[in-house]
């Protein structure tokens, strides 16, 4: 059971022990150099002008883009929120809301990891608060904390390095983790390397975890009491309709149904796609850009009528039953879920540990997804609780859909049950709020460190 209240154990950041750090630190160091000239080749490659680690280089390297980011005044509040990617970006949109309320003259600043992430960031947030997060060495993360001077770092979900956290503990930054949690599959390896752990996560000012599992774990790795204070991914509200959508709707034949199959990963198309109904209009949502071509050849190739919604949406068309839609854009989809008569989501058909359904799920769609969903397990034991998600492997999903398409009374109550979560659910933001404000309180200074 998750506790509902703020009532939330927080503990300053106690100074670190070189003579536990030092050598676990020095071995780590020296492993993330050996990994970084061993991977040399596959770095270069997507250091190429079209590589999607090109973007933000210099930034993950310490290098401050001054022109664009505007740098906090002496004595101001700053707050830094790191989001790794998309959904942890999702996540972190009400807290930065509540916190600007709360906070009016504090700076927020949020860093992302990957270059989706970055963009929904700067979309949501501006461009003048939103900069790559540093790899995790010394000079790269002390650039950025002499930069920004925080009064504050939160971690969105379980994003934790060593190197990070040790300079942010010398200069005596609290540090918060929000929304954490350990899946089922990094917890042994959490486990083997508990010795490093223990004293990095002793560092936290405060934890506060998506369940007591999660919280449990937390604690056994020496996260200073760890709470379960529920997942904010639960206060998102259900996406606003979008022009495209409009124009979808118009353009779809009356009567026909339509399945949306979102944040699907390489190799989760070619085998969904001989599987689902081909009279059925079809929109293929990949999670990642780099693989919209990839995807389209394989539209181009299934012999059935097909568009990508870039090319659509300058002279858009009537949309027949069998036609495939790609979209080939970031940050579009979740609106489209409305018109899904079936939501897929992907990353669960080839166990990669699944994507978030709540998305769809808040907009009362009846929500499919693979078995593989350990990333979200906290989420979708909810939903499946309250029998408000279906799950199917490969060789069940083509009965499942069809059963929810042939009986739509059927569909419509899953959705509904699965809206009804999304509300009941709620509420993990003000309560977060509540625990980080008292962490801005003035704290003593713990030294600058070497």
């Amino acid at each position: 059971m998750i506790g509902r209240d703020s009532s939330v154990n927080r503990t300053p950041p106690p100074r670190l022990l070189p003579s536990v750090t030092t050598p676990l630190l020095t071995l780590y160091s020296a492993a993330l150099v050996l990994a970084l000239a061993a991977t040399a080749p596959w770095w270069l490659r997507e250091l190429r002008p079209a590589g999607k680690y090109r973007e933000g280089f210099a930034e993950r390297l310490g290098r401050i883009p001054r022109r664009r980011l505007h740098a906090p005044a002496a004595g101001e509040v700053t707050l830094w929120i790191h989001a790794v990617s998309v959904g942890e970006v999702l996540a972190a949109v009400p807290l930065v809301a509540a916190l600007r309320s709360a906070l009016p003259h504090a700076r927020c600043y949020v860093s992302t990891t990957t270059r989706t992430g970055q963009q929904i960031a700067r979309a949501r947030f501006g461009a003048d608060s939103v900069f790559y997060y540093p790899a995790d060495f010394a000079f790269a993360v002390r650039a950025w904390l002499r930069f920004l001077r925080p009064s504050l770092v939160v971690l969105v979900e379980s994003e934790f390095w060593p190197r990070f956290l040790i300079e942010a503990a010398r200069t005596g930054v609290p540090v918060a983790v929000i929304n954490a949690r350990i899946s089922d599959r990094s917890w042994p390896r959490y486990q083997r390397l508990a010795a490093l752990w223990r004293p990095l996560l002793g560092t936290l000012s405060l934890v506060l975890a998506q369940s007591d599992r999660d919280a449990q774990r937390l604690r056994a790795l020496g996260a200073p009491a760890a709470s379960a204070i529920g997942n904010l991914k639960y206060d998102l509200p259900p996406p606003l309709p979008t022009p495209l959508l409009d124009q979808l709707r118009q353009a779809i034949q009356a009567g026909a149904p339509v399945l949306v199959c979102g944040s699907t990963l390489a190799g989760e198309e070619a085998l969904l796609l001989p599987l689902l109904p081909e009279h059925t209009v079809t929109l293929l949502a990949p999670r990642h850009p780099e693989r919209f071509d990839e995807v389209a050849a394989l539209l181009q190739a299934s012999g059935r009528p097909w568009s990508p919604l870039s090319l659509w949406r300058r002279d858009p068309q009537p949309i027949a039953p069998g036609t495939l839609l790609l979209l080939d854009s970031v940050g579009e989809l979740a609106p489209l879920y409305a018109l899904a008569q079936v939501a897929i989501v992907g990353g669960g058909f080839l166990h990669a540990g699944g994507h978030n359904p709540l998305e769809p799920a808040s907009l009362g769609k009846p929500v499919v997804i693979g078995t593989g969903y350990a990333n979200f397990l906290e989420i979708v034991t909810t939903l499946r609780a309250a029998d408000a998600i279906r799950i199917a492997g490969l060789p069940e999903i083509q009965q499942t859909i069809a059963h929810l398409l042939a009986d739509p009374a059927q569909a419509a109550a899953l959705g509904e049950r699965a809206r009804a979560v999304c509300a009941a659910s709620s509420g993990a933001t003000s309560r977060v709020l509540s625990a980080l404000l008292p962490l801005l309180q003035p704290q003593p200074a713990l030294g600058t460190g070497a």
